[in-house]
């Protein structure tokens, strides 16, 4: 099973319990479709950021108080501010199979959301391996909804990067995405290499999450 196989997976809830070749099937089958349909894009900027106290920071005009995305960007002189999406094709998929094959659709989110994380990760390497080359290393990527860095930031973040405009990527008044197989980040960049990174579901407390990354398919 690829790595791509298995973050579907992950996504569908399956933990601990083994997956039948019917779905292996499904999701092979729904990753192609995603391949021709999706449309990759990413916007990103570089700001300079200061922190006061043990929660606040203020990356250009946008004020947080956070305490989780304080630690994670410790050290840091300036941060990257990233938007990316797989477009309103992802979403025009998603909608047609919702008349006829819920199954279909279910899975298709699954397969989309790790798609998305499997382009981020390449933006990332790509940035880190151009950052470096700066003198800057890249802490882990951190998200509006990760912890206590509220959600309500999406609107700021969007606007720091004019993401409408640039790559169709907008808000809904409920502070979701749209298109919804899109994601917002912060990534950190400081002139000292982190002893150790711990990324996504390692980095999170919530250990009971059916969800989790390290807690394995067929553990």
């Amino acid at each position: 099973m690829d790595t791509r196989t298995k973050e579907a997976v992950r996504y569908l809830g399956y933990g601990s319990h083994a997956i039948d070749d019917d779905t292996l099937a499904l999701i092979g089958s729904s990753f192609e479709e995603l391949e021709r349909t999706a449309s990759r894009r990413i916007i990103y900027r570089i700001f300079d950021v200061s922190f006061w106290g043990d929660t606040g920071l203020k990356i250009e005009t946008l004020e947080i108080d956070s305490r989780d995305l304080r630690k994670n960007l410790n050290g840091c002189e300036k941060v990257i501010v990233l938007g990316a999406t797989l477009g309103a094709e992802a979403d025009l998929l998603l909608r047609r199979y919702a008349l006829t094959d819920m199954a279909r659709v279910v899975v298709l989110q699954a397969c989309a959301a790790a798609l998305l994380e499997e382009y981020l990760d390449r933006c990332q390497e790509e940035l880190r391996q151009a950052q470096e080359e700066a003198g800057y290393y890249l802490r882990p990527r951190f998200s509006p909804g990760y912890g206590d860095f509220s959600i309500g930031h999406q609107g700021g973040i969007l606007r720091m990067l004019d993401a409408s405009k640039r790559i169709g990527l907008s808000m809904t008044d409920g502070n979701m995405l749209a298109p919804t197989k899109s994601v917002t980040a912060v990534i950190g960049l400081g002139r000292t290499k982190p002893s150790r990174c711990i990324e996504g579901c390692e980095g999170c407390g919530k250990r009971d999450c059916s969800y989790r990354r390290d807690k394995g398919v067929g553990e």
